[in-house]
């Protein structure tokens, strides 16, 4: 499916596993149908959510195959190819298109770092010799290193860079950013709980953690936010602020994965070293999510 339209909800897919530790994937197809059915705009897999830094290539490749065999087109799959290797950045894209995603998320080189050119280069590998769509990500909370707004400025240009999620956490950050935004390149919030701010700026929706677990609640905000309903979008931005917040008090992806457990989504399962998060996380969680009706 054509990504060029896409905007609202796209969510960042937990791989679910089993009791010893396998790819459920039955349970996958389960999350697919579920996101299918509560107005998810788009699938990513095989992101720092997808806990996909624990998983052989082969799984990387079956959780694809999955969940593009799944959606059947209905909306975009997005393939994680990100790596600190370019090569091996490069060697993943290669292999998720073959599997039929319809775009890549590309992440900075994390790790080495490299230098400002360096960046650049990294990122024009992969986007001179993909023929899919590609989102670059700048989250240097994980990677130590930001793609810098000069270089957002050139790979903007590059007919292959789709957009942005933009995951810094800094409004001045992505305002910057938003000077290079057209047609032809977008950006998409990578932070639940600055998804309107992004929206304001111009972004177009949000690549999410929460949406595994309120598929529509955040479809409807962004969809409210680009029909013009600002009052309904900051009213679902802040009513859920408390569950957002209780979403990243552990390190991503322990307490969504915990979230959806409780709700009979998917088994608490986790690659080391992620760990079970700690009673005192897991009664806030429990508590936040009472207060958006997910438990009772």
């Amino acid at each position: 499916m054509e990504m060029t339209g896409m905007q609202g909800s796209v969510v960042a897919l937990v791989t679910p596993f089993t009791e010893d530790g396998s790819i459920d994937f039955g349970a996958l197809e389960g999350l697919v149908d579920f996101h299918l059915a509560n107005k998810t705009d788009g699938i990513l897999v095989l992101g720092t959510t997808g806990e996909s830094s624990t998983m052989t290539d082969e799984e990387d490749y079956e959780v694809a195959r999955t969940v593009v065999e799944r959606v059947a087109g209905r909306v975009p799959v997005i393939g994680g190819a990100g790596s600190n290797s370019t090569a091996e950045s490069m060697r993943k894209a290669a292999g998720l298109e073959k599997l039929g995603v319809d775009g890549l998320l590309l992440i900075t080189p994390y790790y080495n770092k490299s230098n400002e050119e360096g960046i650049y280069q990294h990122f024009k590998y992969v986007l001179d010799r993909t023929g899919i769509p590609s989102i670059l990500y700048n989250i240097p909370g994980r990677t130590g290193c930001s793609i810098s707004v000069a270089n957002v400025a050139r790979l903007a240009a590059h007919p292959n860079a789709w957009g942005i999620k933009e995951a810094s956490g800094n409004i001045s950050y992505a305002i910057d950013v938003a000077r290079y935004l057209s047609d032809d390149f977008h950006m998409m919030s990578g932070n639940d709980d600055m998804v309107v701010p992004i929206m304001s700026v111009g972004g177009c929706g949000v690549i999410s953690v929460w949406a595994n677990c309120m598929p529509a609640v955040v479809h409807d905000m962004c969809m409210d936010y680009l029909a013009g309903d600002i009052e309904a979008a900051r009213t679902a931005q802040l009513d859920n602020l408390e569950f957002i917040h209780a979403l990243f008090c552990e390190v991503n992806p322990i307490p969504v994965k915990a979230a959806m457990a409780r709700m009979g989504l998917i088994r608490e399962r986790y690659r080391q070293p992620l760990w079970p998060m700690a009673e005192k996380s897991a009664e806030r969680l429990e508590g936040a999510m009472r207060g958006v009706g997910l438990l009772a």
